[in-house]
């Protein structure tokens, strides 16, 4: 996901999103661990859109 995409949601659309990534990462790594995941790729992907997403939230929150 973009920066600009996120930058547009509001507090509690970023907080829905970094929900929804961490519960598609837990079920990247539980493909992992059972030897289904093709592409390991989507794992770094994921972590970094996280990063991105919760960044994004920290920044709206510190300007309240």
């Amino acid at each position: 996901m973009k920066t600009t995409e996120l930058r547009q949601k509001d507090v509690a659309g970023l907080q829905a999103e970094v929900k929804d990534l961490q519960k598609a990462h837990f079920g990247l790594r539980m493909q992992k661990a059972t030897q289904q995941l093709n592409n390991t790729a989507t794992l770094r992907s994921t972590r970094r859109d996280i990063a991105r997403a919760k960044t994004v939230l920290a920044e709206k929150q510190a300007a309240k």
